[in-house]
């Protein structure tokens, strides 16, 4: 029998929906060659690769092309696998050393608390490029070490936008954060979706890191620090997003959809 790799579904309390990750724990440190190859041959946005070290694990995240500096929905899907798969008690964090610094998951009931590092957005100029290539109007145009921040008008036109992808995959960012407000009647407070072509990933239905970027930008715009956000994917996922200093804890649940092994 090879090593243990289980896909679970992250942001999300039932099977097929929120965002798909697949975890493998490790013994020891792997080829990172190894690992991309894995994470193509998986072909999910996200694959997890952790192995144990003296005070939590190692933690990695590759796309189907490349590594990633920092990624939430395989974050809380590693999380999730320690406890459900018995490498750690329910009671014990989950503590992951990253290229992103350490970074700890917390479970509460059903849900899991991750603290991450806050992403901060500096206003940009008008963009036509941008504005083309997602086919709306832009209300704000921002950018960050994840790529671009895009505020429009509407929840309805966040939801039905098609981008041109090959456009998106022209400008100088490899990533797309558009946002808006939730309608009125929402329990919501708002929605967004995530393009990456220039990850490998058209778009990504939930991204935990976007809501680094997303809780200073809406706090400084609402004035409140605690939100409930809707990535509105195709998929869909439910966050609760909590910006603290310099820190945002980004909450969510999970479920266990299928467990392999590689051989």
């Amino acid at each position: 029998m090879g090593l243990s790799i289980i896909q679970v579904d992250a942001f999300t309390d039932k099977p097929f929906a929120g965002n798909p990750a697949a975890v493998c724990v490790l013994p020891a440190p792997a080829d990172e060659h190894w690992m991309q190859a894995i994470a193509m041959e998986m072909n999910l946005s996200e694959t997890a690769f952790l192995y144990p070290l003296e005070d939590g694990f190692s933690l990695r995240w590759f796309t189907p092309t490349v590594e990633v500096p920092l990624c939430g929905h395989a974050t809380l899907a590693s999380a999730h696998v320690l406890w459900s798969e018995g490498h750690l008690s329910a009671d014990a964090d989950a503590r992951f050393h990253t290229k992103s610094g350490l970074l700890i998951g917390q479970k509460q009931g059903d849900w899991i608390q991750l603290d991450f590092p806050i992403n901060h957005s500096e206003l940009m100029s008008s963009h036509p490029e941008l504005s083309q290539a997602l086919g709306v109007p832009l209300k704000t145009v921002m950018k960050n070490s994840l790529g671009y921040l895009v505020e429009v008008d509407s929840e309805d036109l966040v939801r039905r936008m098609k981008p041109n992808f090959s456009q998106l995959r022209a400008l100088s960012l490899a990533a797309v954060i558009v946002t808006s407000l939730a309608d009125q009647d929402s329990p919501f407070d708002f929605v967004s979706r995530f393009f990456g072509p220039g990850f490998g990933i058209d778009e990504d239905p939930v991204t935990g890191a976007a809501h680094c970027c997303l809780a200073p930008f809406w706090r400084d715009r609402l004035g409140k620090d605690d939100f409930s956000a809707y990535q509105a994917s195709a998929r869909g996922g439910v966050l609760r997003v909590r910006h603290q200093g310099d820190r945002v804890y980004i909450s969510g649940q999970a479920v266990t959809v299928m467990r392999g092994d590689l051989v």
